[in-house]
């Protein structure tokens, strides 16, 4: 850890928790955020932070200029977005696992990864099968300590917006309270604050080994993190 607090190098910055996370910073002292991004992005009023701009092929320099104790990986993207399966792959498994490689090769120890709920290599669904072959790549690169987040719907207000899951963000508060219990408790939805919090709360986490966390984990984690 350096001397001045945990430095976080945050990978997607400009998205929904890219931007819960810097939010969620301000008046964390110990905790100095390095975003790294495609375009410039407003900072939140009081951020103690700063935006390193540049195009992927740019990321290995910027991440390693960040010289950060903790990488966090926020990107991600939706078929729809993307337009074809091709560049939905090319965000989701190829771009994170670009910016993994430019972390380990920067001698960054920690990995937060935000993945999904579901998320396996041999699901039948496209989506959850790149997000479970992207978290295996992720694991193969052999950080000290790799945190895998698996939340379910994030609820937050999205630029630009998504309107079917803007319409599942109102009902996920009813879904969550009336069905999604015991092993199902794991799908419920989750706020990007939150989620944000349980990353800070993680960067400062010393255990070494993969660890994957899902809804009860990553509420009980944003609890700490709003200490």
């Amino acid at each position: 850890m350096s001397s001045g607090g945990i430095r976080v190098c945050l990978v997607g910055a400009t998205g929904l928790v890219g931007r819960a996370v810097m939010e969620a910073a301000v008046g964390h002292d110990h905790v100095r955020i390095i975003g790294v991004a495609r375009r410039e992005a407003e900072l939140p009023r009081g951020a103690r932070m700063e935006l390193l701009v540049g195009e992927p092929i740019d990321w290995p320099a910027l991440i390693a200029a960040s010289s950060a104790d903790v990488l966090v990986c926020a990107l991600g993207t939706t078929m729809k977005e993307a337009g074809s399966v091709e560049a939905f792959r090319a965000v989701d498994h190829d771009l994170v696992r670009f910016a993994a490689e430019a972390a380990r090769a920067a001698g960054i120890p920690h990995v937060i990864l935000v993945s999904s709920v579901g998320a396996a290599r041999a699901s039948r669904n496209l989506y959850l099968a790149v997000k479970g072959e992207t978290e295996d790549a992720v694991a193969k690169l052999g950080f000290r300590r790799l945190d895998i987040l698996r939340p379910g719907l994030l609820r937050g207000r999205r630029s630009p917006p998504r309107p079917l899951e803007f319409a599942g963000q109102i009902a996920a508060p009813l879904v969550d309270i009336l069905i999604l219990h015991g092993r199902l408790r794991r799908f419920r939805s989750i706020s990007a604050r939150h989620l944000a919090r349980s990353i800070l709360s993680l960067a400062r986490e010393k255990a070494q080994g993969r660890f994957v966390h899902e809804n009860d984990s990553l509420r009980r984690f944003a609890r700490k993190g709003g200490d």
